[in-house]
Order: structure tokens, then C-alpha cells, then sequence
């Protein structure tokens, strides 16, 4: 997998324009072919991809980032995190690349992002056309989304933010545990998670960053009118051990959208990209281009 610090050593920080501010963000690109876009999940960032990285740069032309609060991206103490703001930044970096269509694969948090990109190219106003978009596990419906403890915790305006500041790595590392299968030796990902998150004391915003949890039951009409309306291809891959949102997720998923092509991964959980990286680079080769 290589080190988080090799990954940022071969990756750039580009300066973007976001909402009247400039903001440093974080950007690998790797590879030759049509393009495809890689966003991360919650609280990790776009280390996530590395396994996957040599196959698809085989074959694409990748773009994966890392969010703003996240990796080694800008990490404003004071700010108010969104959803919307997050698509654009993923639109600044699509401008900036010169990427006018692309494949997206998404995961956690991204799926979210994805949601409103799908909203914002229903409504006419998405620049760049997206080819397919692939989901991995992630809380599409807010109403089927399992938090956990933790992160209903970190919530509470009164517990976030001591929560938040009492945060170190083995009460993060520990925290992470229940969201990867038992059979899989997780600690290096988790310990690597943990340095993406405290990167320039990320993790004294966690509490902000999660917020995205309020905004997918405020929008939840309008993010899951984008997914099940849109008129772009949508795949799934699924770890169905996940207890955030594994088996009853994609219940859901296939209930209402029973087109779509699926693959359950019967022996994964939250981190697809990590536990079974083979399986899910080889489903998105398989994805038309």
C-alpha cells in the first residue's frame, strides 16, 4: 500500500478558488486513458485509493483528492464544512485538470458529493459529464444509515467538540475497529487513517466535518431524487458486513433501484477499497468507457 507520506510525496497541493476563499487542496493524478475520478470517505482521504492505483493507472487517467478539512488538504480550524461546498471543490479540480468527462467512483462521505454532482447535472448547471458514476458503501438513504455511537456523539453540541479535542490516535484507532471485518488486519489502515485525520490537527474539527450527517436528512429529498432520477449509469459495490451500511443498505439499494448491477461482497465491511482492493479495481475496469 505504501506509506500516507510517500502518497502525499508523489501528489501536489494546488491552490483553488472556493466560495471567496483560496484554499490548498491536495491532488493526485497518475496514468493515461479516459478519466476517472476518485473521491474518499469519512475520516479518511485519498490514501484510500493506493492499492487500487496501479491497475486503474494502467488503463485511466486518475484524479482522487483529498477533501478540504481532510489529508493534506487545507484544514480551517473555525469553518462550516458542507456537502455543497465539497462538490465545488470537486468541480474546481475538474476545471483545473481539464476534465470534461469522467467515470466517478465514490465511497462514504463521497457518496453524498456524488448525490448533489447527480442534482446539480439534473437541475443543467454540472460542467463535466459524468460517464458512470460506482458507489461503495455509504449512507445514500439517510433513513437506513446505522451510525455509530461515536459518531452520533460527536454530534452533540455539547460533546462534539471535547470529543474532538481529546482525540489521539490509539482512542482513534480503536474507534475505527468496528467498521473493518474481523478476518481482515486492519491496524496499519487504521493507524494510516489516523495520520491522514491529524495531518496540521485535523482532528480537532472532526466534530465539524461531521456535520454532513444533519445535511443528509436536510436534503435527503433532493439527494435521493439525484440518485434514483439520473440519467447517468450507476454501479454498486458493496462490503455487507459493514454494520454502518452494510446488508440493510443495500437492501434498500436494490429495492429501489433494481436495475442497477450490484456486487455484494459477502465477507467486507466498510472499506472496500482496503479489505478487498483486487475485487473492487477489477469491477471498475469492467465499467463501460
Amino acid at each position: 500500500m505504501g506509506t500516507i507520506a510517500e502518497w502525499w510525496s508523489q501528489g501536489e497541493l494546488a491552490r483553488i478558488a472556493l466560495r471567496q476563499a483560496e484554499r490548498t487542496i491536495f491532488m493526485r493524478r497518475a496514468g493515461t486513458g479516459p478519466s476517472l475520478t476518485l473521491l474518499h470517505g469519512f475520516p479518511s482521504s485519498s490514501h484510500d485509493w493506493a492499492q487500487l492505483l496501479p491497475a486503474l493507472a494502467a488503463r485511466h487517467e486518475l484524479l482522487a483528492l483529498d477533501f478540504l478539512g481532510f489529508g493534506a488538504s487545507a484544514k480551517p480550524p473555525e469553518h462550516k464544512y458542507t456537502i455543497a461546498e465539497q462538490a465545488d471543490l470537486v468541480e474546481a479540480a475538474w476545471a483545473l485538470a481539464g476534465i470534461q468527462t469522467t467515470l466517478l467512483v465514490v465511497h462514504d462521505y463521497a457518496v453524498t458529493v456524488a448525490q448533489e454532482l447527480l442534482a446539480r447535472r439534473a437541475s443543467g448547471s454540472l460542467a463535466v459529464d459524468l460517464q458512470t458514476v460506482l458507489f461503495l458503501n455509504g449512507g445514500l438513504y439517510a433513513d437506513v444509515y446505522r451510525p455509530l455511537p461515536g459518531q452520533e456523539a460527536l454530534l452533540d453540541p455539547q460533546l462534539g467538540p471535547q470529543i474532538s479535542a481529546a482525540l489521539n490516535r490509539e482512542a482513534f484507532v480503536e474507534a475505527l475497529r468496528p467498521t473493518f471485518a474481523e478476518s481482515f488486519d486492519s491496524l496499519a489502515a487504521r493507524e494510516q487513517i489516523w495520520e491522514a485525520m491529524s495531518r496540521d490537527d485535523g482532528q480537532l474539527s472532526t466534530h465539524r466535518l461531521i456535520r454532513y450527517m444533519l445535511e443528509r436528512k436536510q436534503n435527503a429529498t433532493r439527494w435521493q431524487d439525484a440518485l434514483e432520477q439520473t440519467d447517468v449509469p450507476v454501479t454498486f459495490v458493496w462490503g455487507m458486513l459493514d454494520p454502518i451500511s452494510g446488508a440493510h443498505m443495500a437492501k434498500h439499494i436494490r429495492e429501489r433501484l433494481p436495475d442497477a448491477p450490484f456486487t455484494a461482497l459477502d465477507d467486507v465491511s466498510h472499506w472496500p477499497m482496503l479489505e478487498a482492493p483486487d475485487q473492487v479495481a477489477a469491477a471498475i475496469l469492467a465499467e463501460p468507457r
